[in-house]
């Protein structure tokens, strides 16, 4: 039964530290064979007056954004074609590629290849998962189906998908897109 003891700088809401928590109980589950209730997350809070380091008292950095939220938020705004606040979750240097196309850069460019693909596509989520890469970027997967219609107005549903983002302080800068719409397309 894993017990994990972490010291944080007072400041944490109380929904940081349960996000906290919850990603140190996973992170113990990934190499100790224990169900989520047999692992004890403590958070000791030490009051900043408490608290030294290089003879300066320090004050706790901001929490990150909930990755997981981010990546949500963008594919709401970009089903529900809002593209302006879309374009405000991007980080600089932001690029995505999907089946069939390069890098690009801009949401228009997806959108204007998108056109002779599907009128609308919808998405319906399986799951999502969140992982810190070893560099500053977390990672982000979501997957599940597709529905919506093709360009002659034909309905479809249950293709399946999986996007991979990477978010870096709240912002997406990159998002690289598997689906079957080509081979469903073919069969239409």
């Amino acid at each position: 039964m894993p017990v994990i003891e972490l010291h944080v700088i007072d400041g944490y809401t109380d929904d940081d530290k349960s996000r906290l928590c919850a990603v140190l109980t996973d992170a113990v589950r990934l190499v100790v064979p224990a169900p989520p209730d047999a692992v004890t997350v403590l958070i000791h809070e030490v009051a900043a007056a408490g608290y030294m380091r290089g003879r300066q008292h320090r004050t706790p950095a901001p929490a990150l954004p909930d990755p997981t939220q981010a990546v949500r938020a963008f594919l709401a705004a970009m089903e529900a074609r809002e593209i302006d606040r879309a374009r405000e979750m991007l980080g600089a240097g932001f690029v995505m590629e999907f089946p069939g196309t390069g890098p690009l850069h801009r949401l228009e460019d997806l959108i204007d290849w998108a056109k002779d693909r599907y009128r609308f596509v919808t998405k319906t989520y399986e799951g999502f998962d969140a992982l810190q890469s070893q560099g500053d970027a977390a990672i982000v997967y979501c997957r599940g189906t597709l529905s919506g219609e093709w360009p002659n107005g034909t309905a479809f549903d249950g293709i399946r998908f999986i996007d991979r983002f990477e978010v870096t302080g709240g912002l997406i800068t990159k998002q690289d897109v598997w689906n079957d719409i080509a081979e469903m397309k073919d069969t239409k």
